[in-house]
């Protein structure tokens, strides 16, 4: 087991598929198992994504309000 960050959420995961994770490592995770491993420019990349998307999803939502 091992303790993540997600952008700043701090969960447990296990590593059993990934044995050779080691601290300072990115890996994917699933479900609350790491299934890869991924450079640090596609964690940084795909963090950066999600927080757009996170963005994006908040333009939709109706001001209070205005209904």
């Amino acid at each position: 087991m091992a303790r993540v960050d997600f952008g700043g959420v701090s969960r447990e995961a296990c590593l059993a598929y990934l044995p050779e994770a080691a601290v300072g490592d990115y890996v994917l995770i699933h479900a609350g198992f790491a299934i890869a491993m991924v450079d640090e420019a596609e964690a940084r990349q795909t963090l950066e994504d999600l927080r757009r998307l996170d963005e994006l999803a908040g333009e939709d939502d109706p001001e209070p309000g205005s209904q």
